[in-house]
């Protein structure tokens, strides 16, 4: 796969787990950046803030850009994926009973969380 299709499924995991559990730029897309595709720590946030310049997010994305820690490319690719995904997660979300998606919930962070504490 090239990297537009995998920065376009990106998007589409991110945007159903933010659809299902209400997570998606912090908890999926920046570990998946740093781990996946390399990007370091400032180009990762600088990135994923581009997400959301549509419309919350071009003051937060605007010091990133100037120090050139922005890939617009990959911020566009993610944001066609997150979209349909976020419409899938949504619709996940509400077929699942509280409890489990309390623990979907707490899955992904343990899990996230641990990956982030072990480094790369």
């Amino acid at each position: 796969m090239n990297d537009t299709t995998l920065l376009v499924l990106l998007g589409l995991i991110a945007g159903t787990f933010s659809g299902l559990i209400g997570v998606g730029g912090g908890v999926i897309i920046v570990p998946a950046l740093v781990f996946f595709f390399k990007f370091t720590q400032h180009r990762t946030e600088g990135t994923t803030l581009a997400l959301l310049i549509p419309p919350i997010g071009i003051l937060a994305v605007l010091p990133y850009f100037r120090e050139g820690n922005v890939d617009i490319r990959a911020a566009a690719w993610i944001c066609v994926g997150f979209v349909f995904g976020g419409l899938v997660g949504g619709h996940l979300a509400n077929g699942l009973s509280n409890i489990t998606l309390q623990r979907v919930f707490g899955a992904v962070l343990l899990v996230i969380g641990l990956r982030m504490l072990w480094g790369r």
